[in-house]
């Protein structure tokens, strides 16, 4: 094999590649729905023009023992890559969110370049994109950014234009090479210390004794590592225990992004507080219909955090960090719910606990995978799910002359959870997605059609605030949260 033709796989890429199980499959699976039919022929040929000068999407990953890296396929089969799909029945979105299962549970050939779309040229009054590209290609953020290449600003294709510059917030300077130095310093002391075991360096950093030493003599992130690692396991509810190789997807009805944006304002949080909230009030709705003890319980969603300068976007790759963010759904208030969200995300803002999961991350991708499993494990066990929220372009968007309709997409989990929790907004709507392991998330349309109803419950405290400030009625609002808490 000429050199020419293998590269190196970056180590927080090889990370992803090898996390890879039959119960969570590491792919990011997006779905882009049209006003219009969709022909998979200009579909195929968009694909070879534009998809297939990201020249990283030419090469299959390949891992042995040492290591991984990508070599470049000459001969690729882009009739297998580029599927056509007719949906049975009626092609609804009950019809469209079944296929999306079904790809999602369905691995990617290993043996060629880890990436598939498939064409449904009639469904849901338009047509439908569903592309499945492995995690180790690139994190959300740049493969979202990868699927808009995809798109023009107008009907006409001479009219595409780059829209990175106007919808993602510049980032000056290399994060990765001013942070991951002392991230990974402060990870290979610890192993060390913990004879390479990380249930060891656990209960090492628990010990008082240590856990001074660190803050002593460690950095900054190698304390919030020692954070990371010492949080308790999250409680046990539906939505944690064995895993079945099957997933589940669902999405909401999308909501007014102006709407989100007011309440937010009015209720004195960001629109990603609102959502978040939002999310945990349809958890917790969800679970206390299937009849389980949810008041007082608080869970955790691992949340990829961006770490990636504007100028990285192009090359791929996984560039961004993980925080735990709490999701109070044993709180039955809605508004002190937003609240207990909002601070959360206050204190994560002034942490540092995103590089430490990168650090994390490139230092897993140069152990030995006796290691990585039991890391894997560990942390796995801290969080319920996996929560994004990706702001996309407030414009409308067109392929092959079809005007995209709605955008939704969902990042893989990994280890042990079995939940993971989709915001993506587009051209003024806000749309929430579920998926869900087979065994653990039986029904994850339950969830989403609890995410308006909580939202309107937010809506609701809004307007009695104002009343209260214009009529001096007292704490109708307060009152009102209170009623809706048994909602």
């Amino acid at each position: 094999m000429s050199e020419r033709r293998r590269e190196p796989m970056s180590k927080v890429d090889t990370a992803w590649l090898r996390m890879e199980r039959p119960t969570n499959l590491m792919m990011i699976t997006g779905v882009l729905m049209f006003a219009g039919r969709l022909d998979p022929k200009r579909i195929r040929a968009l694909i070879a023009e534009r998809f297939l000068a990201y020249r990283r999407f030419r090469q299959r990953a390949v891992q042995a023992a040492t290591g991984a890296w990508w070599e470049t396929v000459d001969d690729l089969d882009l009739d297998w890559h580029v599927q056509a799909k007719a949906l049975p029945g009626g092609a609804g979105k009950a019809e469209l969110e079944a296929f999306v299962s079904e790809l999602a549970s369905t691995s990617l050939d290993h043996q060629r370049p880890l990436w598939q779309f498939h064409v449904v040229r009639d469904c849901c009054g338009g047509g439908a994109l569903i592309a499945r590209i492995h995690h180790c290609y690139a994190d959300g953020l740049a493969l979202v950014q990868v699927l808009l290449s995809l798109t023009d600003t107008a009907s006409r294709p001479e009219a595409h234009a780059e829209l990175a510059r106007t919808w993602l917030k510049r980032d000056r300077g290399s994060v990765l090479e001013r942070l991951l130095e002392p991230t990974q310093a402060g990870l290979q002391k610890l192993i060390a210390a913990g004879g390479k075991s990380w249930e060891k360096i656990a209960g090492l950093l628990a010990d008082p004794s240590v856990a001074a030493e660190v803050a002593r003599e460690g950095s900054e992130i190698t304390r919030e590592l020692a954070i990371a690692l010492t949080l308790s396991d999250d409680p046990i509810t539906a939505f944690k225990g064995p895993l079945d190789t099957a997933k589940r997807v669902a999405w909401a009805e999308p909501l007014p992004l102006e709407e989100v944006k007011t309440l937010g304002k009015a209720l004195g949080c960001t629109v990603n507080d609102v959502l978040l909230a939002c999310a945990a009030g349809a958890l917790r709705g969800y679970l206390r219909d299937a009849g389980e003890e949810v008041d007082g319980l608080t869970i955790r969603a691992t949340v990829p955090a961006n770490l990636r300068p504007l100028e990285h976007a192009k090359k791929l790759g996984n560039h961004f960090g993980l925080v735990f963010l709490d999701l109070p759904i044993g709180e039955a208030n809605p508004l002190r719910r937003l609240e207990r969200v909002a601070a959360c995300m206050r204190d994560l803002k002034g942490r540092r606990q995103a590089v430490v999961a990168l650090g994390l991350l490139a230092a897993l991708g140069m152990a030995p995978a006796a290691l990585q499993g039991p890391a894997l494990e560990l942390f796995s066990r801290k969080a319920t799910a996996v929560a994004t929220n990706v702001p996309g372009p407030q414009q409308p968007l067109f392929m092959v002359g079809a005007e995209v309709r709605e955008l939704m997409f969902w990042v893989p989990q990994t280890g042990s959870i079995g939940l993971g929790l989709s915001i993506l907004s587009y051209n003024g709507k806000v749309y929430f997605g579920v998926i869900g392991d087979g065994l653990r998330v039986r029904e994850p349309d339950a969830i989403v059609q609890r995410f308006g109803a909580e939202f309107e419950k937010l809506v609701l405290i809004a307007l009695m605030e104002d009343w209260d400030d214009e009529f001096g009625a007292g704490d109708a609002a307060a009152t009102l949260a209170r009623g809706l808490s048994a909602a």
